[in-house]
């Protein structure tokens, strides 16, 4: 069974930093794209980066020059640093991941979702 476990939120001021990682397990062929969502109060879930296998990078334009995504294929895990974060931030963050099962079947996983709270 394919699992997504994330770690790193929290609560920080304006101005601090967080590091969410998210780690997948579970016996898979591959894992393809991957990347951080999230979905504050009220507010449909918006993509906030993505990163291919080969390390080609995306994001939104709220983030761009405050976050980044890497991820680390040996350990199965995809990170997200934010810096400089803002109010307008919180949210709740999600990781997905678009995975080829041995079977050939690609799917995507989504973690369970972790807090993060910028607020002073």
């Amino acid at each position: 069974q394919v699992q997504l476990v994330e770690s790193g939120g929290g609560l920080v001021q304006p101005g601090g930093s967080l590091r969410l990682s998210c780690a997948v397990s579970g016996s898979i062929f591959s894992i393809n794209g991957m990347g951080w969502y999230r979905q504050a109060p009220g507010k449909q879930r918006e993509l906030v980066a993505t990163i291919t296998r080969g390390g080609s990078t995306n994001y939104v334009d709220s983030v761009k020059g405050r976050f980044t995504i890497t991820r680390d294929n040996a350990k199965n895990t995809v990170y997200l640093q934010m810096n400089s974060l803002k109010t307008g931030d919180t949210a709740v963050y999600y990781c997905n991941a678009n995975i080829t099962n041995w079977d050939e079947a690609v799917i995507n996983y989504w973690g369970q979702g972790t807090q993060v709270t910028v607020s002073s």
